[in-house]
């Protein structure tokens, strides 16, 4: 199998807009709903190169589905049979800051105990390079951090997704290097 998979959760579907910003910049990675999921996804996330976890910031961390897919991989860690993939992480909530740096933490971490390799952001744009326009606004390094749009009928504004899309190239880049044994 290989590739690039998408674990996550989502709420109102912010996040899985998110997810799908993400997976498009990685060249087409495969979503996975984790409150939906059957052997065939375990295994889909056992075969792949890298994975990019995906929850909503909800009261200071991870939404309580995604925390039950961390919880449910503990058999795995054991065996630590995710152990050297690579392993990003993105969230979303209703603030610009919404405690998401919390979140992300606690994806590095999982990844961390899971012996996975972190990759986090490298955008840099306003106010640091205009040129960079408004990608990562907010400046957040540890992994992708959006905010849930006002328009309900986009969900995430144009300058996360386009971060999102970033996100996913860096990533996907990463799970190259990583592959070819150039990190």
């Amino acid at each position: 199998m290989g590739g690039i998979v998408v674990p996550y959760c989502t709420g109102s579907g912010h996040t899985r807009r998110l997810a799908e910003l993400v997976a498009e910049g990685a060249g087409g990675a495969a979503l996975i709903d984790v409150e939906a999921m059957g052997e065939a996804d375990w295994a889909r996330i056992a075969a792949a190169e890298a994975v990019i976890f995906g929850a909503p910031t909800y009261m200071g961390g991870p939404a309580a589905g995604f925390k039950a897919f961390m919880d449910a991989s503990g058999d795995l860690w054991l065996d630590q049979g995710w152990k050297d993939k690579v392993a990003a992480g993105f969230t979303v909530a209703t603030f610009p800051a919404g405690d998401k740096l919390s979140t992300l933490a606690q994806l590095a971490v999982f990844a961390a105990q899971h012996g996975m390799v972190w990759v986090g952001q490298a955008e840099i744009g306003a106010p640091a390079r205009k040129e960079g326009g408004a990608v990562n606004g907010a400046g957040f390094w540890l992994g992708l951090a959006a905010t849930s749009s006002r328009d309900k009928t986009r969900l995430i504004d144009e300058a996360d997704a386009e971060t999102a899309r970033r996100f996913g190239a860096r990533v996907a880049g990463a799970a190259r290097r990583w592959a070819r044994g150039l990190m």
